[in-house]
């Protein structure tokens, strides 16, 4: 047997594109639109560059405190990462090694299956409903594990907190992962982390890329009951104990610090996403009711497929999935009410030029 033969092969996630043009209208990575907050700033420009050469904080304290700090749980219930992706592959290194299958929507993030090829585990999706709904009732088989993301992604719809408890519920000899990636921008009262205290098996997972406008620096966090991150971070310390560098540290901090800025962006995206529903609407676009910082779109006469093209010459990048059962649909990131603005303009133009507005 060769060397070649010996290595593990998977399809790997492949992430939206990163294009770099200046003039470009960037709506394709669920990225915020805003700068993060001004603290965060700050403490860039009081870093010192010397304190690099030391190794950062292997627990990550002053964030985990932070964290547990600002939504009122105790620092032994929070772990951090390089991302929520680093925390969701830990927590699937960690929760998922009973050889029984885990569930996860057939539409959702498509990192999952890539996850539980890596690591050998095996899955079975389970079928969204015509609407795009979860079915609770899909998640009552024995199982090895469940994951799902809250608002789901890339569909944008949330689903009720009754919804969440019940698969949770069901689920008590599994561990029950909550992707909450997108639940800033959802409706107040929808996260699963009033559960942790009630569900011992479950898992909350979030991130600062989204909402705390710090993608570039990559920082994520769980919370949950105290067994389930000290068993996240025994597997961490095997692995990696220096996993989040000394900026992302300090840098996040200074993020959770200013509610009121955080909360000031998570309006100001709120009311633009609001103003392109309606928008969308006048020119020939449904979609399932989004409460995520992107919108789902298909238009009632032209390809989706063609409509990004068009977009993608004009330096408007929006996401497009050539996957069965999503495939004439467009993720449209929330961005400014500029690029709002630009977005939509060229969009009638497009739908004009091809007789379907």
């Amino acid at each position: 047997m060769s060397w070649e033969e010996r290595v593990k092969k998977v399809v790997p996630y492949v992430p939206g594109d990163q294009p770099k043009f200046k003039d470009m209208v960037k709506l394709n990575t669920n990225e915020c639109p805003y700068p993060p907050a001004p603290g965060v700033e700050r403490m860039l420009k009081e870093m010192s560059y010397e304190d690099f050469r030391l190794y950062p904080a292997p627990g990550a304290d002053d964030l985990v405190e932070s964290l547990a700090d600002y939504y009122k749980v105790k620092p032994s219930q929070v772990f951090v990462g390089v991302g929520s992706d680093d925390v969701i592959a830990m927590a699937f290194l960690t929760f998922f090694s009973s050889g029984e299958k885990i569930f996860f929507p057939d539409i959702t993030y498509s990192f999952y299956p890539v996850w539980a090829q890596v690591y050998g585990i095996p899955y079975e999706t389970k079928a969204l409903d015509k609407d795009f709904h979860i079915k609770a009732s899909d998640y009552t088989y024995a199982n090895g594990g469940v994951i799902f993301p809250n608002p789901n992604a890339p569909t944008g719809l949330l689903e009720p907190l009754s919804v969440v408890e019940e698969i949770i519920r069901v689920n008590k000899d599994s561990v029950v992962i909550v992707d909450e990636a997108y639940i800033d921008f959802a409706d107040e009262g929808s996260s699963a982390l009033p559960l942790i205290d009630r569900y011992e098996n479950l898992l909350v997972v979030r991130t600062f890329s989204k909402s705390r406008a710090m993608a570039g620096m990559r920082i994520g966090y769980a919370i949950g009951n105290e067994r389930l991150i000290k068993y996240l971070n025994d597997v961490k310390f095997s692995v990696n104990s220096y996993t989040m560098n000394r900026p992302s540290l300090l840098l996040g901090v200074e993020a959770v610090k200013d509610d009121a800025y955080f909360k000031e962006t998570l309006s100001k995206i709120r009311a633009t996403r609001e103003r392109m529903k309606q928008e969308l609407v006048q020119i020939g676009f449904s979609f399932p009711d989004a409460q995520s910082n992107f919108i789902f779109a298909t238009h009632r006469s032209l390809p989706a497929s063609e409509i990004y093209g068009a977009l993608k010459e004009k330096h408007i990048f929006v996401r497009y999935f050539n996957t069965p059962g999503i495939d004439n649909y467009l993720r449209i990131t929330v961005g400014t009410e500029d690029e709002a603005d630009i977005l939509i303009d060229a969009l009638k133009e497009i739908l004009k030029e091809r007789n379907s507005l």
